[in-house]
C-alpha cells in the first residue's frame, strides 16, 4: 500500500507518526510526503523540511505567500505522479487542502484529512467546501462526524491523542507536593498570547495571594516565549516560578501537582483534565479578532473539556470578560470546590478513548475501511 502523507506542524507531525505505526501494524505500507521527526523515525523520508509549512498569523504568511504556493503545487504534482493509494493530510488546512483539492481536481486519488474544522464553533461552510475535494475526514471529538457527514463526506471520530499521553508517576507528581496550594499558570505558547494575558494573570495571581499567602505560582514555559514571560513575571507582585523549556525539572509532574490552573484557551484544557488538573480558563485577542469572532462564533463556550463533557463547568473568561479580579474569583472558587469539575474532566476523556483502542490505530483501520469500501462501490 502506497500513502502519501503530509504534515505541516508539531501536532500533526504526532498525529501523522502515530498513524504512520498503526498502517505499519496492520499492511505492508509504504510512505512518501512531508513530515517531521516523529514521521521520519516511522520511515518517512520527507521531501523537504516540514518546519517551511509551520507559518502562524497573516503577517509571517505573507513574506513566505509565493514560496507555500509553490510548495503546494509541487506537493500535487507529486501525488499525481506518484499515484498513490491515498493522499492523507493532517491538519494545516490552508497548505493541506489546497493540495488535496489540486489533487482531486486532475485525478482519482483518495484524499482523507485527519483532524476536523471546527465548524462547530465558526465558519460552517467550511465543511461543504471540503467535501468537493476530501473524500474522508478523521475526527479528533466524538460530536463532530454528524457535522461533516451533513456535508457529504465520511468522518470517523478516532479519538484524541490527549489519552495516549503519558501522566506522572507518584513520584513526579510528590516532587511538586507541599502543603499550600499550588497553582499552575498557563499564558499561551504564543508571544501575543504571552504579551495580552501575562500582567491580567499577575494581577489575578496577586488576588489570589490575598487569600492565600503562601500560595506557590509556577509557569512552564516553551522555547519561544520563556524570556519573554520571564520579563513579565519579572513585574509581578507576588513572587513566581518560571520555568524555561529547557528546565530538567519535570514538568509532568508539575500538571499533575497543581492544585488549581489558569490557563489560556486551547488544546491545554485536555492535558489539564489528562492529569485531573482542575482550572480556570482566559483568554483575549486583538481587538479586531475579538470583533470579528465575536460575531461569527457558534457556541457559549470555547473550552474543550466543556464542550466534549456537554457541561459548563469549567469557568472562562474569554475576550472582554478577561479581567483578572473576576478570574482570581473564579480560581478561589474551583480550589474551594473542584469536585464538580473532576466529574466532568473523567467524562471528557472516556469520550475521547481513554482506556480504548489506540488513536493511531483506530486512524489507520478507518482509513483502510475507507479505501476499502472505496473500492467495492
Amino acid at each position: 500500500m502506497r500513502v502519501f502523507i503530509i504534515a505541516g506542524e508539531a501536532s500533526g507531525d504526532k498525529l501523522g507518526a502515530a498513524l504512520m505505526a498503526g498502517l505499519k501494524g496492520l499492511t505492508d505500507a509504504q510512505f512518501d510526503g512531508v513530515g517531521g521527526p516523529l514521521m521520519q523515525a516511522e520511515g518517512l523520508a520527507s521531501r523537504f523540511p516540514m518546519d517551511e509549512l509551520s507559518v502562524m498569523g497573516l503577517a509571517e504568511i505573507l513574506p513566505k505567500y509565493r514560496a507555500l504556493k509553490a510548495r503546494v503545487h509541487q506537493m500535487a504534482a507529486a501525488v499525481l505522479d506518484t499515484k498513490p493509494d491515498v493522499l492523507i493530510t493532517i491538519d494545516s488546512p490552508d497548505f493541506c487542502l489546497r493540495v488535496a483539492k489540486l489533487v482531486k481536481a486532475q485525478g482519482g486519488i483518495r484524499t482523507v484529512h485527519y483532524v476536523a474544522p471546527t465548524v462547530w464553533a465558526w465558519r460552517p461552510k467550511r465543511a461543504v467546501k471540503m467535501a468537493g475535494h476530501i473524500d474522508q475526514v478523521l475526527a479528533l471529538f466524538p460530536f463532530e462526524p454528524p457535522l461533516m457527514q451533513t456535508a457529504g463526506m465520511r468522518c470517523d471520530f478516532v479519538g484524541h491523542p490527549v489519552v495516549t499521553d503519558l501522566i506522572a508517576t507518584d513520584k513526579e507528581k510528590e516532587a511538586w507536593a507541599g502543603a499550600y496550594p499550588l497553582v499552575l499558570m498557563l499564558p499561551g505558547s504564543r508571544r501575543g498570547e504571552v504579551n495580552r494575558l501575562m500582567d491580567r494573570f499577575g494581577v489575578a495571581a496577586a488576588r489570589i495571594a490575598d487569600k492565600h499567602p503562601n500560595a506557590r505560582f509556577v509557569i512552564p514555559t516553551t522555547q519561544n516565549v520563556t524570556t519573554l514571560v520571564q520579563d513579565h513575571a519579572a513585574q509581578w507582585s507576588v513572587p513566581v516560578q518560571v520555568l524555561p523549556a529547557d528546565s530538567k525539572v519535570e514538568k509532568r509532574g508539575l500538571f499533575a501537582a497543581a492544585d488549581v490552573a489558569l490557563a489560556a484557551s486551547g488544546t491545554v484544557s485536555l492535558e489539564l483534565a489528562a492529569n485531573d488538573t482542575p482550572m480556570v480558563i482566559a483568554y483575549d485577542m486583538t481587538w479586531l479578532s475579538r470583533f470579528i469572532i465575536s460575531r461569527m462564533l457558534l457556541t457559549d463556550t470555547v473550552t474543550l473539556v466543556n464542550l466534549v463533557s456537554e457541561t459548563r463547568t469549567i469557568p472562562e473568561f474569554i475576550g472582554k470578560a478577561c479581567e483578572p479580579a473576576p478570574i482570581a474569583t473564579a480560581v478561589l472558587d474551583v480550589l474551594e470546590n473542584p469536585t464538580k469539575q473532576r466529574a466532568a474532566m473523567a467524562l471528557t476523556m472516556d469520550r475521547l478513548g481513554r482506556g480504548g483502542e489506540a488513536p493511531g490505530v483506530r486512524a489507520a483501520k478507518a482509513i483502510l475501511d475507507g479505501i476499502q469500501s472505496g473500492r467495492s462501490k
